[in-house]
């Protein structure tokens, strides 16, 4: 896009204040992920939940000279504004104007499953051919939509667009923004679901998409969704693909047996199909492509080619700890101009002081000069320290970097060079083609270099947020409870994601664990619960704030404020004693305690409790008890105080049964991961956590044979055994050998056989044709983190805090 300010207030009947004539060519909503100042718009969106009109100071901050906003913000300078009455309707109109300007031909993809990898194989095979424009990562939304259509102009021939809704209406408007000339549905599931009364109403809503197409594709399995689109687009040109035999585009010979390529019938043709991959949404996905690409003109010869290259979608991006205090973010899974500008976002969140980049050749079928233009421009506003290129085509315009730029062929030149040895206390961006082996410079770079893996998915954790906030009104803050390591998944990692995701509070248990996320660079506030005599000094010099369970507690910790000459009354945590018998203040306690706090150099920044047993059914008199006790104290003692601290006593399982008692903050932690004691908000959660290694070796085991140590177990018959890298010095408990526990090995589970070890744990695999080297899943989906849990005879947080620190973590975003 390429407007002015003036065009932009004129086109959308804004109020236009300041300077008509700047250029905007990008629109940006974070204000956290700003990549670029230059010529960019910031537009506050507001919602139920939050308004953007909070974050313009921080655009400001960075450089933004252009605010889109319902309201104009007193007391900044120089800024020119754009008001508008509604924010997300200014973008979307917008979005249908400047669509109307280009003669392209478009493709709307929408369904429950499988949007992002049909729009990145369409993409994939048609950019060599069209000039094609596509949604970047998977924005789809009422706003997500607008800004991908936005990034369209003259040179491109063919749009591919992801269309989704979360919730009845919403594609009417969608629709009428973007009526895409071929239609494409994939996959109707139980993704976003849960705001339609059902999967025929789903279905309808998602439908409506097609409004004006001319061809509709569609996964035609379903029978409600091949009945309902037979019934309402009769008169369409109508294409169905999928496995049932009834579709035009399908299977015809058995698609497990691998010995013989897929045989496609298209219609009355038919042609082969080489594929190793045979999952059922991949054979779907490849499927709904072939009917794709014969609507632009494609024979199946071309098809076969086109899908024969594709590459599978590996929209993530991976952060390891590297040698040298380095921090490496792996996004070398993808490379094209918007996941560059994608990368240079995500890697905002972090707070490393200085950022190398490393960057190969774009394969990306547009005009070089006209690539690397831009390549060049948006990486000299990202203030990188140091930037080193591969290939061929990029080190033409090393010259046109600002930072200090190092050239290589290929990445063996680079490590053999030893610069990698030189970097030390930074980011370190991988952004490269699959092509180059990307991956062997951060297997050089990475601290720990164990087949065995803790995987976080930091996107996971922040759904499962937004699903308990869900529950919540707008204004209740949430604490995150990052204790124990972030119950085994890592400090400050954790907390960094949820600070830049602006949580309210972090918990940690004892104080080292604040301090050291203090000195990572965490500001958000940290209550410490467990603030041992000795941590007091800590606690001040780090700025934590402390629960305050005792008269005792209370005053060794003044006394440590008076000793320090603290001027300013200090934040603390009054911890009330309401049926756990654990730690806290009681009933009779109060008015002494009142007495001392008015006196005293500090403030109470919270009054809370904890619930007992908020987790299980029968306990509900007893948590509600609990928590009137609580409301009855904590009045009690804000009387008394003449000023009105935050309240909180929900936990996880407190949000979600006991809603109605939030009172001003509530305390989320295993829910982070995807653990509810609730079935329905459980279907919502996303697993979070992977615990995920392979097989070292394969052996053939004989009838009556003994396995590992002690001898304790001994094959019924002859089998294979695979021995597997991860014992119970990573967190495996030796209780859960002898066919106790299970792990998963291609989405099959196989029985853990003799004594588990130290470092290793045997597992019988029977006649699975698995192989040395395949990845073994020792929770994640298959056993699951609850199912794992229950080998080990435990609960969920005991089986996290329980993996040792010498398994590498490694933290993915999608």
């Amino acid at each position: 896009m390429n407007y002015t300010t003036k065009q932009l207030a004129d086109l959308t009947k804004s109020q236009l204040i300041g300077n008509g004539g700047l250029q905007v060519t990008t629109i940006s909503f974070d204000s956290r992920t700003l990549y670029s100042s230059a010529d960019t718009a910031f537009i506050a969106i507001n919602t139920q939940k939050n308004s953007g009109e909070k974050y313009i100071q921080a655009a400001v901050e960075k450089g933004i000279k252009i605010i889109i906003s319902e309201h104009q913000v007193a007391g900044l300078q120089d800024i020119t504004w754009i008001i508008v009455e509604n924010s997300l309707k200014f973008i979307q109109q917008l979005a249908k104007h400047h669509l109307s300007l280009f003669n392209l031909k478009t493709v709307g993809i929408t369904g429950s499953n499988g949007k992002t990898i049909v729009k990145e194989w369409l993409y994939q095979s048609l950019f060599t051919d069209f000039n094609t424009v596509k949604s970047p990562k998977s924005f789809n939304s009422q706003l997500g939509l607008p800004l991908s259509l936005l990034k369209i102009d003259g040179i491109h021939e063919v749009g591919i667009f992801e269309v989704g809704i979360s919730k009845p209406c919403e594609m009417e408007i969608l629709e009428d923004i973007f009526p895409p000339q071929i239609g494409v549905l994939t996959h109707i599931g139980s993704a976003h679901s849960s705001n339609f009364v059902d999967e025929e109403e789903l279905t309808e809503e998602k439908i409506k998409l097609f409004k004006h197409s001319e061809t509709i594709i569609f996964n035609g399995d379903n029978d409600l969704v091949y009945n309902k689109i037979n019934e309402i687009y009769s008169c369409k040109n109508l294409i169905s693909y999928g496995l049932k035999h009834r579709n035009d585009i399908t299977i015809t010979n058995d698609p497990n047996d691998k010995s013989e390529p897929l045989q496609i019938r298209y219609f009355n043709d038919e042609f082969q199909l080489p594929a190793q991959q045979r999952d059922e949404a991949t054979l779907r996905n490849a499927l709904c492509v072939v009917a794709v690409l014969k609507e632009f003109g494609f024979n199946f010869k071309q098809i076969v080619d086109k899908i024969n290259t594709l590459k599978s979608v590996e929209m993530r991006l991976e952060s390891v700890n590297g040698l040298r205090n380095n921090l490496i973010i792996n996004d070398s899974f993808n490379l094209d101009l918007d996941s560059l500008k994608i990368a240079y976002q995500f890697i905002k969140e972090y707070n490393k002081p200085k950022n190398t980049l490393i960057l190969t050749d774009i394969v990306e079928g547009k005009n070089a000069e006209q690539l690397y233009g831009e390549v060049v421009k948006i990486t000299n506003q990202q203030d990188f320290s140091k930037i080193i290129l591969i290939g061929d085509e990029i080190i033409n315009y090393q010259n046109d970097f600002k930072a200090e730029t190092y050239t290589f062929n290929n990445v063996n030149e680079l490590i053999d060079s030893h610069i990698l040895n030189q970097i030390e206390s930074e980011l370190i961006l991988l952004k490269g083609a699959r092509k180059f082996e990307i991956e062997k410079i951060k297997n050089h770079l990475e601290l720990q270099k164990h087949d065995t893996v803790l995987e976080v998915n930091l996107n996971a954790i922040l759904h499962n947020i937004n699903v308990h906030k869900a529950l919540l009104k707008p204004e209740t803050k949430m604490m995150a409870m990052v204790k124990a390591y972030s119950y085994g998944l890592g400090g400050y990692e954790i907390a960094e994601f949820l600070q830049h995701h602006h949580i309210d509070y972090l918990g940690v248990a004892y104080a080292d664990e604040g301090v050291d996320l203090r000195k990572n660079g965490i500001t958000a506030p940290i209550m410490v619960m467990n603030p041992e005599q000795h941590s007091y000094n800590i606690i001040i010099d780090y700025n934590l704030e402390p629960e305050i369970y005792s008269f005792r507690v209370l005053e060794l910790f003044t006394q440590q404020l008076a000793q320090k000459g603290i001027q300013e009354k200090y934040p603390i945590h009054i911890k009330l004693e309401t049926g756990m018998h654990r730690l806290g203040f009681k009933e009779g306690e109060l008015n002494e305690l009142t007495e001392k706090l008015k006196h005293l150099n500090v403030k109470v920044a919270s009054i809370f409790s904890h619930l007992s047993i908020a987790d299980v059914p029968e306990g509900k008199d007893y948590t509600l008890e609990q928590i009137e006790i609580f409301k009855k104290n904590s009045d009690n003692l804000i009387s008394g105080l003449h000023y009105k601290p935050i309240r909180h006593i929900l936990n996880t399982s407190g949000i979600v049964h006991y809603s109605d008692y939030q009172f001003d903050m509530v305390r989320i932690g295993i829910g982070m991961v995807g653990i509810s004691s609730s079935e329905k908000i459980k279907k919502q959660l996303q697993g979070a956590v992977s615990f995920k290694t392979v097989i070292s070796q394969i052996s053939t085991v004989n009838a009556g044979e003994s396995i590992g140590y002690n001898r304790n177990y001994r094959t019924k018959n002859s089998t294979q055994i695979a021995t597997i890298p991860v014992g119970y010095a990573d967190g495996i408990p030796r209780l859960i050998g002898n066919e106790v526990g299970k792990v998963g090995i291609a989405k099959k589970l196989f029985p853990i056989v003799g004594n588990v070890c130290m470092d290793m744990m045997m597992i019988n695999i029977g006649d699975a044709a698995a192989k040395e080297g395949d990845e073994v899943v020792i929770f994640n989906s298959n056993p699951s983190l609850e199912e794992f849990s229950n080998y080990c005879k435990t609960i969920p947080y005991e089986v996290l805090t329980s993996i040792s620190r010498r398994v590498k973590r490694i933290y993915i975003k999608n």
